[in-house]
């Protein structure tokens, strides 16, 4: 592939991704809730539903790939609506595990249905085999920057 190739594919993909987000930021907006916030919904949800318990805070920014002093301020704001809690983790005790709270569970069941939603409509068209192709792409850069 020529530079000009590549310059453009990554381009594109930074493009794709800002544009995918901001879209679902704009139809996430009515629910009161910041980007990073949501993200941090969502991945507290599936990360419990994968790995079967909650995660320290620790995971937790692993998880949504930011600094820790960062998630802690979005979970003090998440915390004080109600939709988190913070709990002792028995074996260390400088650590807390990050629980969601019942009442956020609906609130992540429309951020579901909408991000579906979303992708449905930005998937409409698309050849199967073209994403898997895309899929395989991507994991092989990926696989490239994991080496840096």
């Amino acid at each position: 592939m020529s530079y000009l190739n590549q310059h453009r594919f990554a381009m594109q993909l930074a493009q794709l991704s800002r544009a995918w987000r901001a879209e679902l930021d704009r139809r996430l907006s009515g629910m009161g809730l910041s980007q990073a916030r949501w993200l941090v919904l969502l991945h507290l949800a599936r990360f419990e539903a994968r790995v079967g318990k909650w995660p320290t805070q620790r995971e937790l920014a692993e998880s949504v790939a930011v600094e820790g002093p960062t998630l802690a301020r979005l979970l003090d704001t998440l915390e004080a609506q109600g939709l988190v809690s913070r709990q002792a983790v028995v074996e260390d005790r400088r650590a807390k595990r990050i629980v969601l709270n019942p009442v956020a569970v609906p609130l992540i069941e429309q951020i579901e249905a909408i991000s579906s939603q979303l992708r449905q409509e930005l998937f409409a068209g698309i050849d199967p085999e073209e994403l898997r192709l895309c899929q395989q792409v991507h994991a092989r850069i990926l696989a490239n920057l994991e080496k840096h």
